[in-house]
């Protein structure tokens, strides 16, 4: 084990990618604790972060034969906890609205059944078309839609182009129009 210690990131990835087990295990003791304080600053929640931190290694063993870390395993670790954290925030937020919005039925309208089956179908139709965007392009779109995040915003958060943002907005809108059809302008305009 300690002549694992010695060695640099991009070895252990090489032998992380032929199963190496100890290698896996350096690489943990290695990123475990700065991916959780890392997590726990952005959320202040210790089991969230917890359970993110658990995810990417899962992840990271489970796909360690197609494994690409294009700068470094740092950065690469820390990129998945970031987005990790965006898709925790972006649920919650979502979460929270959908009951603000049931609490406000409950209380102003009265026992429609009809409409309380009709809304739930949609909003899970929403919510697959929008879980079948590409990754980047979801992300994305739900910084700019539930975060309420400027272009610029997410731009400097995901370290890309305010252009490739728009873009990104933009093709997202265009998919979600052709799949929703007549509901789309209710919902996202």
């Amino acid at each position: 084990m300690s002549t694992y210690r010695k060695l640099n990131d991009l070895n252990l990835i090489d032998l992380l990618r032929e199963g190496d087990r100890v290698a896996y295990t350096q690489i943990y003791d290695r990123y475990e604790r700065l991916l959780f304080i890392h997590a726990y600053s952005r959320l202040q929640k210790k089991e969230e972060s917890r359970d993110i931190v658990q995810d990417i290694f899962i992840v990271l063993w489970n796909n360690r034969e197609k494994l690409e870390v294009t700068r470094s395993l740092r950065a690469y670790l820390f990129t998945a906890v970031r987005n990790r954290i965006f898709n925790l925030i972006a649920k919650e937020k979502l979460e929270s609205e959908y009951l603000s919005s049931l609490e406000n039925y409950i209380t102003n309208c009265n026992d429609d059944t009809d409409y309380n089956i009709r809304y739930t179908q949609l909003m899970g139709i929403i919510d697959r078309e929008i879980a079948l965007l590409p990754r980047k392009m979801r992300e994305v779109f739900e910084l700019s839609r539930y975060e309420e995040l400027s272009h610029r915003e997410i731009a400097d958060i995901l370290a890309i182009s305010e252009q490739t943002v728009k873009k990104q907005v933009q093709n997202a809108l265009k998919i979600l129009k052709n799949k929703l059809g007549s509901i789309f302008p209710l919902i996202f305009l």
